[in-house]
């Protein structure tokens, strides 16, 4: 199948190689658009859009075993990504990828569900952060509660985002927005932990 690139004027054009992109798309029977197509419920899709190449790139950066695999390698050169093999399993991955995305762009639908609740009334002064019980303490009678463990001890390039942005607001009072902010910040790191596993489930091998 030859693969076609659709550049009309008013397009915008990807930065991706189109030797990289090309072998890609040839290797998935697909044809490649720098705009994404819109296909209903049902439809065989037959292209791929740049977002879905950087939502399967994301999938793959967020398996563990992945990460594990190469965490040694990760550290002293670029990332490598390996290539699709096949459009079956490169879906599955664009599908979990663009779920993570969304999340930490906060604008995944489900950053609404579930939210931890914060129930104490009071001074929203911080203080003394712990972590007991599945809450989320920041003085000593207010709390985040329903947080799961792996939620806070979550690491993200380096740090555990549910801890530092406490951290950062050491001495601040909370505002109506600020909490607001923080249960969709652990909203968005559990459904992150809980997709990285469904990644894994998949039975990728990296």
């Amino acid at each position: 199948m030859n693969t076609r690139f659709y550049n009309a004027n008013h397009i915008r054009t990807p930065n991706f190689n189109p030797a990289i992109v090309k072998q890609i798309a040839e290797g998935l029977g697909l044809d490649f658009t720098n705009e994404p197509i819109e296909y209903s419920i049902g439809q065989e899709k037959t292209t791929f859009a740049p977002i879905d190449l950087l939502d399967y790139i994301y999938a793959v950066l967020h398996s563990p075993a992945y990460r594990e695999k190469y965490k040694e390698f990760l550290k002293i050169d670029f990332l490598r990504v390996p290539y699709p093999k096949d459009a079956d399993s490169f879906w599955k991955l664009v599908e979990k990828g663009k779920a993570i995305r969304e999340l930490h762009l906060l604008e995944s639908p489900l950053i609404e569900h579930r939210i931890p609740q914060y129930p104490i009334a009071g001074t929203n002064q911080m203080g003394k952060i712990r972590y007991e019980d599945g809450k989320v303490y920041i003085n000593e009678s207010q709390y985040f509660s329903n947080v799961p463990h792996i939620t806070w001890e979550f690491y993200i390039s380096g740090y555990q985002p549910a801890q530092k942005w406490l951290k950062d607001r050491k001495d601040r009072t909370l505002n109506f927005e600020d909490i607001n902010h923080y249960q969709h910040i652990i909203i968005a790191l559990t459904e992150t932990a809980r997709l990285m596993k469904e990644i894994d489930d998949l039975g990728m091998e990296w």
